[in-house]
């Protein structure tokens, strides 16, 4: 692959990264975010080890088939969001492959293409080794990372964003892997999959918080357009609220073990964002603060899957 000036695109210099093909392709997946994928993979198992059963090999596949959905949504967004003139040079929080560095848009389309095929091979895999039932539901939400930020009414403009994406990578992806272990789904995969659910829905809402103006400017009607920067920002540090008073709520009525408060020492983190979300206004400005909010999500994600392994253990 030769990386340089491509006719018809934005580019006036080529970076040192631009040198270290592996470089751009590594930043391209943004591999800080795919946590968001391990997570939620990790939880669906971890709730279903007092079944006494375990499957290696399930969970294996699952994990690798959730990042790659996740990889080629974070793809496909890169694709369209240079096709629709939203991503340019100077733009915070993106990959930069197009914009940046020159990969030509058609390579970074076909990429993002193979990798959602490898995802329902996967698929395929584990719908042999438990229910074809499961085809449909995976099938769904392979096509929910395309219409993420592709198609004539990207999901990613409108204000569902935070509600598709919170449901699939959350509780969709919980409990199938709950599933795959189980054969069964029940209360708690279900009702334990609800803050983490909340908590990947607010990672979406601090981008859109952080893009708000610029995605005003291109006459996208993002959750936090229509309430506006003051009342998102509330919305925001209200899913922080829920997500830490449902796991009270849960380890109350027997549901999770006590030892699930353990996803409390993520806090602080929660309380840096939503410090950050109301100091400042400009992307630049904005960065750390929606860092903080990804970094919640992983800090609870990991101390709730520790809190469990302890209490089942």
């Amino acid at each position: 692959m030769q990386i340089g000036q491509q006719a018809g695109q934005p580019i006036q210099a080529i970076s040192p990264l631009a040198r270290n093909r592996w470089g751009i392709w590594w930043k391209l997946l943004r591999p800080h975010t795919l946590t968001a994928s391990f997570i939620p993979v990790a939880i669906g198992t971890v709730l279903a080890l007092p079944s006494q059963h375990f499957r290696l090999d399930l969970f294996i596949i699952m994990l690798l088939a959730s990042i790659l959905i996740q990889v080629a949504t974070n793809i496909f967004n890169e694709y369209y969001d240079y096709k629709r003139g939203l991503d340019h040079e100077h733009s915070v929080g993106i990959g930069g492959a197009i914009v940046r560095y020159g990969v030509p848009p058609s390579k970074i389309l076909s990429v993002a293409q193979y990798t959602t095929a490898t995802a329902i091979l996967l698929g395929l895999y584990l719908c042999h080794e438990s229910t074809w039932y499961l085809l449909p539901i995976g099938l769904s939400c392979a096509a929910v990372g395309y219409l993420y930020s592709g198609g004539p009414f990207p999901i990613s403009a409108t204000p569902f964003g935070e509600l598709v994406s919170g449901l699939c990578m959350g509780l969709v992806i919980i409990v199938i892997s709950f599933f795959l272990q189980t054969g069964t789904v029940t209360n708690i995969a279900i009702m334990g999959s609800i803050s983490t659910s909340v908590l990947i829905g607010a990672i979406l809402m601090s981008n859109n918080l952080r893009d708000l103006e610029d995605d005003k400017s291109h006459g996208r009607q993002t959750l936090a357009i229509l309430l506006k920067r003051s009342k998102a920002t509330y919305c925001l540090m209200g899913m922080f609220i829920f997500s830490y008073l449902w796991i009270i709520f849960l380890a109350a009525i027997n549901i999770l073990p006590y030892w699930s408060l353990l996803s409390f020492i993520s806090i602080p983190k929660a309380i840096q964002a939503s410090r950050g979300f109301q100091k400042n206004s400009t992307p630049e400005s904005l960065a750390p603060a929606m860092v903080a909010t990804a970094q919640t999500n992983t800090l609870f994600g990991f101390s709730l899957i520790l809190g469990l392994l302890f209490h089942y253990w």
